[in-house]
């Protein structure tokens, strides 16, 4: 990179993250603080860290055929004032009709499937019954313990992986993020299932390993700006802000490679964003709570990455600096282990 472009960048950076990084961890805490809390009560009341949905407690299905066409939300809304909140409904074609297949929780009682099946009639009309089954969990305690050892490897995998490409401690910093957005998104659904009674199910999962990946990505690419950066630490510039001339320390490097990826990672979210945003105003029933978990992730991931795991890099390497007597991140040293 040219001095004179390096000098432009300096120039045009807008926000001072890396100043301002008690701020950001501030903002985190108090989202993942109230989660982390959340989760606690969730594990008290439910025995688990989220309210588990019918795909991990087991349910009962029931395809009936009305004789006039219904919507899902209306049946959604039968389905919620009978007592079985968070009940999968969705369409489908049995014999070359429409059916309505409802995935609801065991009902025990014949008496409570009467009660439904006669608020179904006075709500949506007459409707034929072509089954009605009992189902044990989909998701059992085996694939869940399968499931999460291969996010172990996972883990695993990402840190070793970061750890060769880049060092140890941006592996670590990585790790930090993603553990910060999957406790966001995990905190803000123990509070929902605590208040509203959302249930999470096998989307839900799919939504967690989504995010995890798309976090894990974002913040490598900050990272790399910062590897491609580090060879100009200690290298002189003029300070915009004061004037003089100084040194660049790594938090400079990180500030500036970070403001350089700004644009990028804000715009890459904001197109995924307002997409997830389309489907979750006009989506189907459904999906929601998937497409809520995605958006609650993304969101997260891009603030994680631009503002916390950058921050967390530079506040590591400006402690291990100052405790080995190095003078912090403008040490000399830095510019040969910051690549």
């Amino acid at each position: 990179m040219s001095d004179s472009r390096r000098k432009g960048l300096d120039e045009r950076n807008l926000v001072d993250i890396v100043k301002y990084r008690t701020i950001w961890f501030g903002i985190s805490l108090a989202v993942t603080i109230p989660g982390f809390i959340a989760i606690i009560m969730c594990c008290m009341q439910f025995h688990a860290p989220l309210k588990p949905g019918i795909d991990f407690t087991g349910g009962s299905i029931l395809q009936y055929q009305f004789d006039k066409p219904v919507t899902l939300e209306a049946v959604h809304k039968v389905l919620n004032e009978c007592g079985f909140e968070g009940s999968q409904v969705q369409q489908a074609t049995v014999g070359g009709k429409d059916a309505v297949i409802m995935r609801t929780k065991s009902i025990d009682q014949e008496s409570q499937k009467a009660k439904l099946d006669n608020k179904l009639v006075a709500e949506l009309g007459p409707f034929k019954p072509i089954s009605v089954d009992k189902v044990t969990a989909t998701i059992g305690p085996e694939l869940l313990t399968n499931g999460l050892l291969a996010l172990v490897v996972t883990f695993a995998g990402m840190v070793g992986y970061i750890s060769y490409r880049f060092k140890f401690d941006y592996a670590l910093c990585a790790i930090a993020a993603l553990f910060h957005d999957v406790l966001v998104l995990c905190g803000i659904f123990a509070g929902l299932g605590l208040i509203l009674g959302t249930e999470v199910d096998s989307l839900f999962i799919s939504a967690v390993l989504t995010v995890i990946g798309f976090s894990v990505h974002d913040t490598i690419v900050v990272f790399d700006r910062i590897r491609e950066n580090a060879k100009y630490v200690g290298s002189k510039f003029v300070d915009p802000k004061t004037g003089e001339e100084r040194k660049k320390t790594f938090g400079d490097i990180a500030n500036d490679s970070v403001n350089q990826t700004l644009t990028r990672s804000i715009y890459t979210s904001l197109t995924v964003i307002i997409t997830l945003l389309s489907l979750y105003l006009f989506g189907g029933v459904t999906t929601k709570d998937f497409v809520l978990a995605m958006l609650i992730g993304i969101i997260s991931g891009t603030y994680s990455s631009i503002f916390n795991a950058s921050c967390l890099l530079v506040w590591w390497r400006d402690f291990k600096g100052k405790s080995s007597g190095k003078g912090g991140s403008a040490s000399k040293k830095a510019v040969a282990t910051s690549a």
